[in-house]
Parts: structure tokens; sequence; C-alpha cells
């Protein structure tokens, strides 16, 4: 533990790891601390607002490693992107409509690199999870946000549609099971074979997390290299002449205002949805900040001992040295988001969407018939290979990596509100969840519900993770600015992109609702007109809640942030770029 320090003058080996202890993050990292013997925070302004819960433990920030040491997090959001937005979502928008929707991809993409960072900054600060910070505010946040998570991930679309690629490569037909008459379409039997190699791979190594980081990080390097041979081989390089003016045209909408496919795209211009709030769980078990004194989720079957994730977390004294690690911890995991997320996802997808703009221009088909049926077909030969190789890796890749979020979300929210107090561990929630979720999606293919386009699941579960974002953007924000200290909370730039961020994704979860309402009852009484003027009586109130939430959030925000200005000395000393 470093000593309390009165100047700037700390020295580099006060702020940064060694070579040698940077190295241990490569894996996951922990480090175990008697917890009870430790100082609770004070119930003052330097330390956080325990709100519901209790106090928070004093512990100095850990030293800060190199990037490269600490790269896997935000590589397993991108595995989660790729499969969903940049091969599915985004190529047949841009295929049906042209590179004048390409603003939403580009500005949707930035705006999940500030709110990832954000869901993030509860976690490096604190070693809890963004769901226990939730939990501090109400109990029912985290149920609100499991039930809402189920029901945009539930369904193994991105299971069934890597599978229904990889059928229609290998030529894999009908199945007849032996003995109980029932017939299996090809793709189904081989997308059950991938939940069960999904489940599989997680009794490898007691670690869970480390084995998913590890898969993720072949799985996604495979899959944009391939993608940019693909590009490179079927040559549509006169589409990249028509980006930079489509990443300008803000404000154009598609013109058949199919917004469940819309929103969906603008969800997955990144993970979208309850897959983003993983962010704060991963940065916590590859040992972010004060998340290096949370323990690891371990396979109960083949783990040793457990390590106790603590229920109320720590922070860091108000030193000089503490302030300036979190100024360098704050840069290196915006770095790690930025090159590996933000800048992994702009090149692969802007790859595959001039391949489909390219060959499949004004398509009226589904994404995975898209490439299936016109793409493949106008590539031909190692063209037509490569789509089936970049389509099944990135699609397998996401399902990979949304059985790994649903199940650690949703543990860690079993855990957090109910299995905590009833004696439960939290490894074998991990575990048990694991199972029935992907027991759920076997035997979701092997009924025989008639779904032959995959992509239908995608579209519904896609609208839903956008409609989610909007709440737990506003609540994140809240949050950040008025239940931290004002050393770690957001700075003015990045509160005024939380505010875009709630009021972008906001914005088109109104537009869909009164899609879904009249879907549902027949009446178009909650038409909302994309310009407000000229809604119906019920879409004005669909607004008006709309600007009532982002009001209150605006106004508290501002409010707590003049109120904290100058509350705890040496504070600036904590902020660096992008703060």
């Amino acid at each position: 533990m470093s000593s309390d320090r009165t100047t700037d003058g700390d020295a580099e080996s006060d702020r940064y790891a060694s070579d040698a202890d940077g190295r241990e993050y490569r894996g996951s990292v922990y480090i175990p601390v008697a917890y009870d013997n430790l100082a609770a925070a004070p119930d003052t302004d330097e330390y956080p607002d325990d709100g519901t819960g209790g106090r928070f433990r004093l512990l100095d920030l850990p030293k800060v490693p190199k990037v490269s040491h600490v790269v896997g997090p935000s590589a397993i959001m991108l595995g989660a992107s790729l499969g969903s937005g940049e091969t599915l979502f985004w190529p047949l928008l841009v295929a049906q409509h042209g590179w004048a929707l390409y603003w939403a991809f580009f500005v949707g993409v930035l705006t999940q690199f500030v709110v990832n960072t954000e869901i993030q900054r509860w976690t490096l600060a604190t070693g809890e999870s963004v769901f226990r910070a939730y939990d501090r505010v109400h109990r029912y946040w985290p149920w609100f946000f499991l039930i809402a998570g189920f029901v945009s991930l539930g369904w193994p679309g991105w299971a069934a549609s890597a599978a229904k690629i990889g059928a229609a490569g290998l030529g894999l037909g009908r199945y007849q099971l032996p003995g109980v008459g029932v017939t299996l379409v090809g793709w189904r039997t081989f997308g059950i074979v991938l939940m069960v190699l999904i489940w599989s791979t997680y009794q490898l190594t007691p670690l869970v997390y480390n084995v998913v980081e590890r898969f993720q990080l072949v799985l996604v390097g495979l899959a944009i290299a391939f993608a940019l041979l693909l590009f490179a081989v079927v040559a549509p390089f006169g589409e990249l002449a028509a980006v930079p003016a489509g990443a300008v045209s803000v404000g154009a909408l598609p013109p058949d205002r199919d917004l469940a496919v819309f929103l969906g795209g603008l969800a997955y211009a990144g993970a979208g949805g309850y897959l983003n709030l993983s962010q704060s769980l991963w940065v916590r078990e590859k040992g972010y900040g004060m998340g290096r004194y949370q323990g690891r989720v371990k396979n109960p079957l083949i783990g040793d001992d457990p390590e106790p994730v603590q229920r109320d977390g720590f922070f860091f004294r108000p030193t000089p040295t503490n302030f300036a690690r979190w100024r360098e911890w704050w840069r290196v995991a915006q770095l790690e988001h930025l090159l590996t997320f933000v800048l992994g996802l702009l090149v692969g997808a802007t790859a595959l969407m001039a391949v489909a703009r390219a060959f499949a221009a004004g398509t009226r088909a589904s994404a995975v018939d898209m490439w299936l049926l016109e793409i493949v077909p106008a590539v031909g030969g190692a063209g037509g290979a490569l789509v089936y190789v970049v389509l099944f890796l990135a699609l397998f890749t996401t399902e990979f990596a949304i059985v790994e979020s649903f199940v650690r979300n949703s543990a860690d929210i079993v855990y957090e509100t109910y299995g905590r107090t009833a004696g439960w561990s939290l490894s074998r929630i991990f575990w048990l969840l694991l199972t029935v979720f992907a027991g759920w999606g076997v035997l979701i293919l092997l009924l025989p519900i008639p779904v032959e386009d995959p992509f239908s699941l995608l579209v519904v579960g896609g609208a839903m993770s956008g409609m989610m974002m909007w709440p737990y953007i506003v609540l994140t924000q809240l949050i950040n600015v008025t239940r931290l200290p004002e050393p770690v909370q957001p700075g003015w730039a990045r509160l005024i992109a939380m505010w875009w961020a709630a009021a972008f994704f906001g914005y088109f979860s109104v537009l869909l609702l009164d899609g879904a309402i009249a879907a549902t009852l027949g009446v178009d009484a909650f038409q909302a007109d994309v310009a407000v003027i000229g809604s119906a009586p019920g879409g004005y109130l669909l607004w008006l809640a709309f600007f009532l939430v982002q009001g209150y959030a605006m106004v508290r925000t501002v409010q707590h942030k003049l109120r904290s200005r100058g509350t705890v000395d040496g504070a600036a000393r904590a902020r660096g770029r992008f703060p």
C-alpha cells in the first residue's frame, strides 16, 4: 500500500505496475484482502454515496499496467458485436438503403464507446458491479434489466443464424431422429451442436472468464482477418468513396420506416442492450482498478476454493498518488476499449457493408438470405467460401459472447439481490444458469417451432435491446454523477455525451413503441411523428414522457456537478483526457 503524499511529485514507480506485475493481468488478477479488518469510508464528500447499501472499505488503487496487458474485456464485447450489427443488421440496411444511413452506425459506435466506458466507471472506482450500483438505488432495477435481457437474448437467433450458414456451407439437409419420429432441419441440428459446444468450453478451466477471453480473442481475430480478406478478394473498392458522405448524412432514416430493424441496428452498432452491461463484470474479472480486490467466478466442478465478491466494495483515500493512479487507470480503460472495440468495429463492419452494397443493392431479403442467396452466388468461388467462413465465425463468436454475457449478468443479479443472503454460491449460480440457458437454447432449436428464418428472432431481440438502453443510460449517468465523489465523476464533456446517448436511444425507442402499440392494439392513437409535431394524442404523451425523463436527468446531474465542485482537495489531479 502506498503512503499518502501531499504534492504532485509522486514517482512513476508509484503509479505504474512493473512489467512482471502487469503481465499478471494477461490472465486475470485478484488480491485477497482481510475485508473485515479494513476501515470503512466515512460519510463525507470524499467518498461515494452508499445509497441503500453499506459503506465502502478503504484501500489504495492498484498500480496501473500497460494497455497491452489488459486487452480482453473489449475483445469479448467486440465478439458480441460482430455477428449482430456488423454482419447482419448494418450490411442489410446499407444494401437496402445505401450509404446515407452510415451516419447512424458511425454515431452509434462512438456513442456506445462513451456508454460502455461509463458502465466501467463505477467498477473501476469501487470494485462493485454496475448491477450492485443499480441495487443501491432500488432493488427492482437489476431485476428489470434481467427480464429485459432475457426477452432480448433468450432466443438463440445468433446460434441459429450461424448454424444456418454453417449447414448451408456443409450441405446439411434434414435428419430423422431415430425412434422418436422427429425430423430436424440441418441448421437446427447444427445449432444444437453449437450450443452444446459453448457449454462444454466452460468446463475446461477453473476460471470461467479466462476461457471466454481466450476463445474470443482467437475467434474475433479470425473473423476480422477473414472479413478483410473477403473484401480484398471481391474488391468492392468503389463503394468506399461513398462512406465519408454517409458518415455526415445525419438524420437520414429508412424511407419505409422499418424501425424495428433500424433500432436493432442502432442497438447493435456495437454489442447493445444487456450485453453492454457486461463490461462492468468483465473488467472486474480482469482486475481493473478496485476490481482487483474482488473475487472471480470459478467453475464449481473443477475449481478450487471460491473467491469472495464483497457486497459492499472499496474506495481509495483522496491522496495525490491515488488521484494519479485513477487518471492513468481511466486512460488505460478508454484506450483498451477504443483500440479494440471501436477500431475493430469500424474496420470490420465497413468492409462487410461495402460487400453487401456492391453485390446485393436494393435487396428485400432478410440478412441471412441476402448473404446466402444473393451475395454468395454473385461473388462465387473463393469469395463465396469466404462469406461462409466470415459469417459463421462472426455469428458463432457472438452467440458465445451472448451466452457468457447473459449468464454472468444474471448470476450477479440473482446473487446480489437474493442469493447472497440465502447463502448461495455465486459460482454455483453461474454454472446452473449456464446449463439452464444453454439447455433452453437447445430446446428452442429442438422443438418444431415454425421459425425458418432466424433473422426474425434477431429483429425482435435487437429492437428490445435498443429500447432497454435508454433507461440504463439515464440510470448510469445519474449514479456516476450523483453518487461518486468529485475526483471520479464524469467531466462535463462526458456528461453532455451521455445526455446525447440517452436522447439518441430514447428518441428511436419512442418511435418504435408507437408502432408496437399500434400492432398490438390495432389503434393509431399513439402514433408518434419523427418531427414530434403532428403526432397523435397518445404520441404526444409518449414524447412528453421522453422529455420529462431527459429533463430530469439533465437537471439532476447539472445540479450535483455544480454542488460537488471544490468539495475534494486536489480533485483536478484525477482528471485526464475525456474524464
